[in-house]
């Protein structure tokens, strides 16, 4: 079987453009989820800015405000596991504290209870 071929036909192959990613998903969670000094929002915001230029063919610009938008996420979920650490850290040692208030007052009312309270006699 013979295929009859042009010699003069070019066949050019082309990459596929690659789209940046908006990262819509997770500037949602970001915001509803995380949203320490509005960081969550201002992710949101520029994801919702990337897809709008992705969809209206504007990659360069796309890509700016995904980058954007990754920054603002990666931030706000380092504040959030910073505060929730901190937080864990604060009521441990306020938690040390009471136990310590409670036994202090546990062992004084425990030492006192054979004593009389108006003296001796």
């Amino acid at each position: 079987m013979q295929y009859n071929r042009d010699p003069d036909t070019v066949v050019t192959i082309v990459n596929p453009v690659e789209h940046p990613r908006d990262y819509v998903v997770w500037s949602i969670c970001s915001f509803f989820h995380a949203n320490p000094f509005c960081l969550g929002l201002a992710a949101l915001i520029f994801s919702i800015k990337a897809r709008d230029m992705k969809v209206m063919g504007d990659l360069q610009r796309a890509k700016g405000y995904s980058k954007w938008a990754l920054g603002l996420n990666v931030a706000a979920l380092i504040s959030l596991v910073l505060i929730v650490f901190c937080l864990i850290i604060y009521l441990s040692v306020v938690a040390v504290q009471v136990r310590n208030a409670v036994l202090e007052n546990y062992r004084f009312e425990h030492n006192n209870r054979n004593s009389y309270p108006y003296g001796s006699g």
